[in-house]
């Protein structure tokens, strides 16, 4: 999938934390982050053709994919966005690169948002693919968005919960989760299906509803703090989402981003569902190529 990219693992500054990644190309560098249930896999589509004009890095999140996976904290810190924005920081310094670009779907978006806000130094372009910030979406929550996302709510359940429902049905959930739960789903090959499989374990299952737990206590927090204190991404920003989505069913992304980014160059929707990369990855190519290069 990975033609011409190298293979690595880099160990972070968490000494419980090594991050699985590939990187090739040539040119700028750009940083591909993934969303749930899936692996810097995601991006198979998108990142070789972006390598013939970037350097592409595309990582596997903690918890996720290959990449470590600790148990989480009593306070779930460590599978906050910060923390696992600060995992792809040391893997970019590792590799060389004090500053670049970066594009997240989903989780990685949501990762992505919090580099952009705690790193403004090292982030120069900022690009999310159907994300509304945790904030917004949060507080602006309906029921009929909980119903198409109830995922959220179930995996943010007190240990181990979701954890021991979930045990020994690894192949069923990934296929329910990618192929019929909520809306906007389906588009995936059968290559990419099985390999997003391989991976859903145990230990990968507590760190997703770790990283849920974290997204609505310690995320949630830093997020209010700094929506109250009128702190915005500076850096240029893009934003899309698919038109088949809950972000178009159940939001207003053109009037809730303004709020929370202060630079928007592109915002718009693509004709697909949750999963922009693997639905309409020429498009995502396009769009990428020109925001990053511009």
């Amino acid at each position: 999938m990975f033609e011409g990219f190298k293979h690595v693992q880099i160990q972070t500054t968490d000494p419980e934390v090594k991050i699985n990644l590939r990187y090739g190309g040539n040119g700028p560098p750009i940083l591909l982050i993934h969303g749930n249930p899936l692996t810097h896999v995601h991006w198979h589509l998108v990142a070789p053709r972006l390598a013939k004009d970037f350097t592409v890095v595309v990582t596997d999140l903690r918890g996720y994919g290959d990449s470590g996976k600790p148990r989480g904290l009593p306070d779930h810190s460590n599978y906050s966005f910060r923390r696992m924005g600060r995992d792809q920081i040391d893997v970019m310094a590792e590799l060389g690169f004090r500053q670049f670009c970066v594009a997240g779907h989903d989780r990685g978006a949501r990762t992505a948002f919090r580099m952009a806000l705690d790193h403004p130094d090292k982030i120069k372009k900022f690009a999310s693919f159907d994300i509304l910030p945790t904030h917004h979406m949060l507080t602006h929550a309906t029921y009929q968005w909980a119903l198409n996302s109830s995922h959220w709510f179930f995996m943010a359940q007190a240990y181990d919960i979701p954890e021991k429902l979930i045990e020994g049905k690894y192949d069923y959930y990934i296929q329910q989760k990618l192929t019929k739960l909520g809306i906007g789903k389906g588009g995936f090959s059968e290559e990419t299906l099985k390999e997003y499989a391989r991976v859903c374990t145990a230990e990968n299952i507590h760190g997703v509803c770790e990283d849920y737990r974290a997204a609505v206590t310690v995320d949630m927090a830093m997020d209010t703090e700094d929506f109250n204190a009128g702190r915005k991404i500076q850096c240029p920003t893009a934003v899309y989402w698919g038109e088949k989505s809950h972000t178009e069913k159940h939001f207003d992304p053109r009037k809730a981003w303004p709020q929370y980014a202060a630079n928007i160059v592109r915002i718009k929707p693509l004709p697909c569902g949750h999963y922009p990369a693997e639905q309409v990855p020429d498009m995502v190519y396009d769009e990428l190529s020109t925001f990053f290069r511009d």
